[in-house]
């Protein structure tokens, strides 16, 4: 059987085992959450990034996670599903509501709810996005928008960002840029899924410096950008450019970057899918992240927290003349208009509104990066903070001018702040990853970017990296 030996390099998601790992579940992991621990071990096939897990909970409600053990931690991560919090009131009984009314919908029978949640999306996305297809999962969204594209342009080639992540199915998984999701013999994988360098400004992988930690973009002419043009125009047959407009890591496009992009997809006869599952519905301070580049894409994909952290549903969402399958079928999922997700999006879109979360976001986010920025501002193991309304990043290294990525501090910090009560995600080994719900109170917010500064000192220290 052929699998990889070496375990796979840092990206998005975190891997199982370490020493730190071990250390903290020794001391905080009682019997009785260790049997459960197991007992899930034994029945869960072993993968990176869920199975074995790290603690068990027993309850989720706001901003909050509880332990078995009856430890409450303030949830920054919530795979990202979790923009109204855990639980809400409302959310809730419109569930309930909905499953005494009209529990399930055959695929050949059109229902109001799903219907009413189409309209909805139809009418807060960008301009020309007028024509859908529901899933039950990003992943799957994001493969029905690669059958869109394939049928609308004749061409099967995409091209996409190595260590972007568009999902776990074998369509996303090709797409995708990781090598978790695309080692230890999972491949070969899709044919013609090509693949680019992405922006990282900050650690450009084009070899381009930044200045005060700014891109340099007199000097470097977004040479992102232009490559992406450039292999456009050399393969000539590219069906698609699936991307985040906002890195989930994070890491922000610079400036110009995708209204370069837009207009190099249009010349190559190119469409242009942006995947805003993490990203969309608010949290970047924008109800899209794709609204702050003042580009549209020609399909956008939705997922998470769709379904305000309680039910999975997703969403493919295109121009209308894309809707070019006729008689063949590129969804035709079981729970494609189910009745019962499609009001638990239509409501959870409705109590964004309502409760103005999106601005909400744009205002805690501005202040949590001002605070973060400053009170970092003497530690020499921050190498960079940056983001975007409530998706924020501390990047660590061990100096700032090597940039040499502190993973190993990045653990410490994190595991500190558990003892804490804060819980949030590392992603690409080093960087300190804070994605909060909207509905975050602001002394909260406050109090939890407190924790972490305050851990990036104490574990700088104890590193000697400051």
């Amino acid at each position: 059987m052929q699998n990889s030996s070496r375990p796979p390099r840092p990206s998005e998601g975190e891997v199982n085992f370490s020493e730190r790992r071990r250390h903290w579940s020794a001391a905080n992991i009682d019997g009785e959450t260790r049997a459960l621990l197991d007992a899930d071990a034994e029945v869960f096939l072993h993968q990176s990034v869920s199975t074995p897990c790290l603690s068990a909970i027993r309850r989720a409600e706001g901003i909050w996670i509880e332990d078995t053990q009856g430890r409450r931690y303030m949830d920054f991560h919530g795979n990202s599903v979790h923009h109204i919090g855990y639980g809400h009131p409302r959310l809730k009984a419109a569930i309930a509501r909905q499953m005494d009314e009209l529990p399930f919908a055959p695929r050949r029978f059109a229902c109001r709810p799903a219907l009413d949640l189409a309209e909805k999306l139809r009418d807060i996305t960008p301009a020309g996005l007028d024509k859908m297809l529901f899933t039950t999962g990003g992943s799957d969204a994001i493969e029905v928008a690669l059958k869109i594209a394939r049928m609308a342009t004749g061409r099967f080639k995409t091209l996409s960002f190595w260590d972007a992540f568009h999902g776990a199915g074998f369509g996303a998984s090709s797409v995708g840029g990781e090598q978790l999701f695309r080692g230890g013999g999972i491949g070969p994988l899709l044919t013609g899924a090509e693949h680019v360098a992405p922006f990282a400004c900050y650690r450009c992988p084009y070899g381009y410096p930044d200045l005060s930690r700014q891109p340099k973009l007199e000097i470097c002419q977004t040479a992102c950008a232009n490559y992406l043009r450039y292999v456009l125009e050399k393969e000539g047959d590219i069906a698609a450019v699936i991307a985040e407009p906002l890195r989930a890591v994070p890491y922000l496009a610079p400036p110009g970057f995708w209204p370069a992009v837009r207009q190099a997809c249009d010349d190559a006869g190119t469409l242009l899918i942006f995947d805003e599952i993490p990203t969309g519905l608010g949290k970047s301070g924008r109800m899209f992240a794709c609204e702050h580049e003042g580009v549209t894409p020609d399909i956008l994909v939705l997922g998470k927290s769709l379904g305000g952290g309680i039910l999975p549903i997703a969403a493919a969402i295109c121009r209308a003349e894309l809707d070019r399958a006729g008689d063949f079928a590129i969804g035709h999922y079981t729970h494609e208009k189910n009745p019962v997700t499609a009001r638990a999006a239509l409501t959870t879109l409705q109590i964004i509104e309502d409760e103005d979360l999106v601005a909400r976001a744009a205002r805690l986010g501005d202040d949590a990066l001002a605070m973060l920025q400053n009170d970092t501002a003497g530690l020499a193991s921050v190498g960079e903070v940056r983001g975007r309304g409530l998706i924020l990043g501390i990047e660590l290294v061990q100096e700032r001018g090597s940039k040499t990525p502190a993973d190993d501090l990045a653990e410490a910090v994190y595991y500190r702040c558990l003892d804490e009560g804060l819980s949030f995600k590392i992603t690409m080994g080093n960087v300190l990853t804070l994605s909060p719900p909207l509905t975050i109170d602001e002394a909260d917010l406050r109090r939890a970017l407190s924790v972490v500064t305050a851990a990036i000192a104490a574990e700088s220290r104890t590193a000697g990296l400051l």
